[in-house]
């Protein structure tokens, strides 16, 4: 299980989160919402290492992050930042050989294995006819399963994705949330998402954790958690919860 511990994290000694115990459940979907500025993505990168705490501690199967060799925890856990970079005129196979890293090292030699789990991480992504096609050439959803395909390739327990639709238009980020929806379901990755869609994060997560301008709000079940209370408090946002007519999730209906 990944879990904080009375954890603080913030900037130039200014607190953003402070005492911030969570427990990720095993297995399944969590969406991390919260207005901007409220430490949705400073939460994201300690769960990852990539940020240290001023206090407290992020736990792997508990045990401290910071116990892990790096290699160690990229075998476990994944992170797709917000916005990555690749080298240009990179194609997509040769991007998701790069998810294998942790396996092989820079310059250890390329093993069956490692094919079978590149192949097995563009099956997931449905771009395996697409492989050789430079990353550049494809759409905004396409590229954005490749860098899926990237990270699937390590072959982690854990999944982090930081704003994993920004920049899509709608039928893009369905299609993204519902991949890693299926992943969640047919491969058993626990997978956590920084998320600004109130609505289809409740459609696609199993668990939700609603950070505001205080620190946490509430987590729990999305029908637990979205509610015109907890809206209120987090984004200062009057708005209706109604059941979704295609999910009966939640639905936020700004007023």
């Amino acid at each position: 299980m990944l879990e904080t511990r009375d954890l603080t994290l913030g900037y130039d000694r200014r607190p953003v989160l402070e005492r911030l115990s969570l427990q990720i459940p095993e297995g399944r979907v969590t969406a991390i919402l919260g207005p901007n500025g409220c430490g949705k993505s400073t939460l994201l990168k300690a769960l990852a290492r990539l940020s240290a705490p001023q206090a407290g501690a992020v736990l792997l199967a508990g045990e401290p992050l910071g116990q892990y060799d790096s290699r160690a925890l990229a075998r476990r856990l994944a992170i797709l930042p917000q916005s990555p970079v690749a080298p240009e005129g990179i194609t997509v196979r040769d991007l998701v050989r790069r998810g294998r890293i942790p396996w092989r090292g820079l310059l250890g030699p390329w093993r069956d294995s490692d094919e079978a789990a590149c192949r097995e991480a563009l099956a997931a992504v449905a771009l395996e006819d697409l492989a050789t096609r430079p990353l550049a050439a494809l759409s905004g959803g396409q590229r954005q399963r490749a860098w899926i395909a990237l990270v699937l390739a390590q072959t982690p327990r854990h999944l982090l994705l930081d704003e994993p639709t920004t920049f899509l238009d709608l039928v893009h980020q369905i299609e993204v949330l519902r991949l890693l929806q299926r992943l969640n379901r047919d491969r058993g990755l626990t997978v956590v998402s920084v998320l600004h869609d109130l609505s289809l994060a409740a459609r696609f997560s199993d668990h939700l954790i609603l950070l505001g301008p205080d620190g946490l709000v509430a987590e729990g079940a999305p029908s637990a958690v979205l509610t015109p209370d907890t809206l209120h408090a987090a984004f200062g946002l009057s708005a209706l919860v109604h059941p979704d007519p295609v999910s009966g999730t939640p639905m936020v209906i700004p007023c």
